[in-house]
């Protein structure tokens, strides 16, 4: 990988790019987000799974930009309430929802629920398509813990204040950016996937 190939990662949201970033700069890419590109294109999210969604974007995004876009589509699946709030789990409070509003309406829907029945899982798929939109690699990763009655912790986004790790007794907005960047369903998704990306430089495919 002498020569650093340009790589766009299929979100605007900042820390979520941070987080993948870490992981696919040392990997000798050009990494950088929709946000260097100014407007992101609309692309519809109206899949059924995080797989399609994933698809979705990383094929939209790359055939707008004309780049190599990897795209994710990641979500928090609560076990008792049937995989809830899954691929709505950023909207899952509705119109104008915020991260305040989400966590609210999961802790409100637990509000009976016993701590030995509160597990859940957060569930990462990516997919890498090339400028032409075509898919080229995909991965999933998955985090196991359970859901707190309170918030802790002031790292991360989304849910990570309430989702406790219960082998480290800590959220993931605990444990920061180091040690979230080995556990999380994001972290592993990536993981999986570096193979396909190093083939693909390899090969000289990526142009």
């Amino acid at each position: 990988m002498s020569e650093k190939r340009l790589l766009v990662l299929g979100t605007a949201n900042r820390k979520k790019g941070q987080e993948l970033a870490d992981l696919f700069t040392p990997l000798g890419l050009d990494v950088r987000t929709l946000a260097d590109f100014g407007p992101p294109a609309e692309v519809a999210e109206d899949g059924e799974t995080f797989v399609e969604n994933a698809r979705l974007k990383a094929s939209g995004y790359a055939r707008a930009l004309g780049r190599w876009v990897l795209a994710d589509d990641s979500g928090l699946a609560v076990d008792i309430l049937d995989g809830a709030p899954g691929v709505y789990s950023a909207r899952y409070s509705g119109p104008g929802a915020t991260d305040v509003l989400n966590n609210e309406r999961l802790l409100g829907e637990l509000a009976d629920v016993p701590p030995e029945r509160r597990s859940a899982r957060f569930v990462c798929h990516m997919a890498l398509s090339d400028p032409a939109g075509t898919i080229r690699a995909q991965s999933e990763g998955a985090c196991r813990g359970r859901i707190l009655r309170e918030r802790r912790g002031g790292h991360g986004f989304g849910y990570d204040p309430l989702f406790e790790v219960v082998e480290y007794h800590r959220t993931f907005a605990e444990l920061g950016p180091v040690v979230k960047a080995v556990l999380s369903h994001r972290a592993r998704a990536a993981t999986a996937i570096v193979p396909a990306l190093v083939r693909l430089v390899d090969e000289e495919q990526w142009t």
